[in-house]
This record gives C-alpha cells, sequence and structure tokens, in this order.
C-alpha cells in the first residue's frame, strides 16, 4: 500500500511540475500555447482557467498524500533509527594491540550480580 501511494504521490509530483511550467506567467516565461486564434479548442482565458483548476486540484492531491504517507511511517521504526536520534554509546573500553607474541588478557564480560547472603537454617 505505502508503494502504491508513494509512486502515485511521484506522478502527481510530475504532473503539478509540468502543469505549472506551461502556464503563462505575467512576463511570458515558460508559457505554452501562444497564438491561439478565434478556431482553437479553448480561448486564452479558457486555458488559464483550466490550468490553474488543474493546479489546485493536482497541489491539493499531493498534500494530501504527503500528509498521508507522513502518518503511515510516524510509528514505524528502522534499524538506522531516526535522522535526529544520538548514536548509541558504546559500553565496551575501546581495544587495545598487543605485542606479538603477548598474550592478550581475557576480554572481561558483564560481571554476574552478586547473590544476596541467605542465612542458613539450623
Amino acid at each position: 500500500m505505502f508503494t502504491v501511494l508513494l509512486v502515485i504521490h511521484v506522478l502527481v509530483t510530475l504532473a503539478l511540475i509540468g502543469v505549472v511550467l506551461i502556464q503563462r506567467s505575467e512576463g511570458g516565461g515558460l508559457g505554452i500555447g501562444g497564438g491561439q486564434g478565434m478556431g482553437s479548442f479553448m480561448t486564452g482565458r479558457g486555458t488559464a482557467n483550466l490550468l490553474t483548476r488543474t493546479t489546485a486540484i493536482l497541489a491539493t492531491v499531493f498534500l494530501a498524500l504527503s500528509l498521508l504517507l507522513a502518518l503511515m511511517t510516524r510509528n514505524t521504526t528502522t534499524s538506522a533509527g531516526a535522522i535526529f536520534d544520538a548514536p548509541p554509546l558504546s559500553t565496551t573500553a575501546p581495544a587495545t594491540t598487543t605485542p606479538l607474541g603477548a598474550h592478550a588478557p581475557a576480554p572481561a564480560g558483564p560481571a554476574a550480580p552478586a547473590k544476596p547472603a541467605v542465612p542458613a537454617t539450623p
């Protein structure tokens, strides 16, 4: 389900980018569709209204998908952890090197818990 929503999110993003770039800016920028005459399918104003509506719809879908994907991944944990999590603290001492031929001391493991003294029953 997550993968399907992510693919749809990417497609909506690409469509939104395309629709925004097609629109005619105030300076004429990247606008496409110049030279529309009376025989055109849509007038200049109709095209602008269609592109504005399409942009608003795609922006709404993009926002909804972004929120949905964020809510879906909110409670998941990974082995790497979150970006802002502190790295785990090391509880072992750094490894020391020993000269060749010397015996390295046995690694110290966790100490066994002390057993409480139980009084002997007579």
